[in-house]
């Protein structure tokens, strides 16, 4: 076949329009394409900004979940992502952040506090004011037993060694600052954060 450059172009111009009309919905394939198309699964979706659980980083992460906020109505989350407005994580989100919608639905998520009681096997669920007065109880009674007003030179030391505390990352700083003032004014010596551990 003896082809000229001119032909050539003629070819390859009847072509790119015949694909160009395809592509534009006129040709056969338009049809298929415009039934296989389906409705965005967050057009109906409530968008919910907040922050990461997992580290320090505190990345911002936006939340969608379908229903209507009505008294009562339970929403449920269909989506998490990384939020592009944000200005420590810029919309990009580690492996463990990508996977939160999974922790969020994972069967084993505890959703209420649970006590067991001494000699006892299995752990019941309990109200939050149970486990709060209980939280609350045992720290008194472990502060009162075991705090240090005086050292042996008779300095005030004000010292609570046998409690600790674990505060969590992923806290803004007014939060964080209040924390760390709690646990001071208590005695706590031993105190830590989850971004270190």
């Amino acid at each position: 076949m003896d082809l000229s450059r001119r032909g050539f172009i003629k070819i390859t111009g009847a072509g790119l329009a015949a694909s160009s009309l395809g592509a534009l919905g006129f040709g056969f394939a338009g049809e298929a394409l415009a039934a296989s198309v389906r409705p965005y699964k967050l057009t109906a979706a409530s968008e919910t900004r907040n922050t990461c659980t997992y580290c320090s980083v505190a990345c911002g992460i936006l939340i969608y979940s379908l229903g209507d906020r009505a008294k009562n109505a339970v929403s449920d989350i269909i989506h998490i992502e990384g939020d592009p407005d944000h200005p420590v994580n810029r919309g990009t989100l580690c492996p463990k952040g990508s996977a939160l919608l999974d922790i969020v639905h994972a069967p084993t998520r505890l959703k209420v506090p649970k006590y067991r009681a001494p000699g006892a096997n299995e752990f019941k669920e309990v109200s939050w004011d149970f486990a709060l007065d209980r939280i609350a109880t045992l720290m008194k009674e472990d502060r009162d037993k075991n705090f240090i007003a005086k050292n042996k030179d008779g300095t005030t030391v004000n010292r609570w060694l046998s409690t600790g505390m674990l505060a969590a990352s992923a806290s803004s700083n007014e939060t964080s600052y209040i924390t760390w003032k709690v646990a001071r004014a208590l005695g706590m010596v031993v105190f830590d954060n989850q971004a270190r551990v």
